[in-house]
């Protein structure tokens, strides 16, 4: 039997220090998202970063929590994998995460204990990148090395330029600005950073990144200088890939730009980098330098579009394995 696993990147089970510390700990652990010897790290991490990171995570994790719904991450994920699983009734479709609950290990092994002898694996990261997509492979390897009888195992390749991905960013983008009781002067396409470092070592990731942008663009008919893309969610003091997002949104509003619509294609859900990092922190920024409305842009969720498109996705994928 047949299933799909979505792999996302995971989210505290709760806004608050306890829910983050083990969150935080965990991610900020892998070496393929901090690549620093363990022997300088680890105890920067523990010491000075775990303490003192987890409060302040949990507050801004706290302003995106819904009192019904929870984690939007979670959420949004849940819904992608019901939706979904409406498109391949006779295939089971589950999710896990590559940091907190429910936790791919697990996952994997209540799909093999079911039955499941063939699986799809979906990283939830079009633009690949080794603090991502490869992670989410270590995860999904790392189970199988615990179990007796490993199923067949088909990895879904980036997918920053497939024709249903930019399908449904395009959908997204068109149904956001159809709702905007404003017209943007300015559109900025931001991107979640890396290290430069990274990308100087052999990831591809600014250059999936360029290319996504390269389709949108074409597809939305914008002229080159009615948008820029950026990078966002820089940490540590080392350079990231640039322009910085909130360094352009300043010099917009210097500039005298009024109104600014934020797009985020590189985040499949809303989570707290594009509801509270973009929508609260960067419009603070924006307006602090003379900016009047920023719209931080919606994810592609559970928009039909993008169900439909993670079902294409998933097809080119499954010859020979779904009918």
């Amino acid at each position: 039997m047949t299933g799909i696993l979505l792999i996302q990147l995971g989210t505290p089970d709760e806004p608050t220090f306890r829910g983050l510390f083990p969150y935080l700990r965990q991610f900020l652990s892998d070496r393929r998202v901090i690549e620093v010897p363990r022997a300088i790290w680890l105890p920067l991490l523990y010491l000075r970063i775990l303490p003192f990171r987890s409060g302040a995570s949990a507050a801004k994790y706290r302003r995106i929590w819904d009192d019904k719904t929870g984690s939007p991450l979670m959420h949004y994920t849940q819904r992608q994998a019901e939706l979904l699983q409406a498109k391949f009734p006779d295939v089971p479709v589950r999710y896990g995460m590559m940091v907190g609950n429910p936790s791919v290990k697990k996952v994997v092994s209540e799909m093999i204990a079911s039955g499941v002898d063939r699986i799809i694996a979906l990283p939830m990261f079009p633009q690949y990148s080794a603090t991502t997509s490869a992670s989410a492979t270590d995860v999904l390897f790392g189970a199988l090395m615990k179990v007796r009888r490993v199923p067949a195992v088909r990895v879904v390749p980036p997918y920053y330029n497939h024709t249903a991905y930019i399908d449904a960013i395009e959908a997204v983008i068109r149904d956001d600005l159809a709702k905007l009781p404003w017209q943007p002067e300015h559109i900025v396409v931001s991107f979640h950073g890396i290290p430069q470092s990274y990308a100087k070592k052999g990831d591809p990731y600014a250059t999936h990144v360029v290319r996504t942008t390269q389709a949108i663009v074409k597809r939305m008919g914008w002229k080159r200088d009615f948008w820029t893309q950026t990078y966002q969610s820089r940490f540590g003091r080392s350079p990231w890939l640039k322009p910085y997002t909130d360094d352009v949104l300043e010099h917009l509003a210097k500039r005298g730009v009024k109104r600014v619509y934020v797009a985020l294609p590189g985040f499949t859900v809303d989570c707290l980098e594009t509801i509270d990092e973009i929508g609260r922190e960067s419009n603070e920024v924006f307006e602090h330098a003379g900016g009047e409305h920023l719209k931080n842009g919606t994810c592609l969720n559970d928009h039909p579009k993008w169900i439909e498109g993670m079902a294409a996705i998933i097809r080119d994928e499954s010859i020979g394995w779904i009918k």
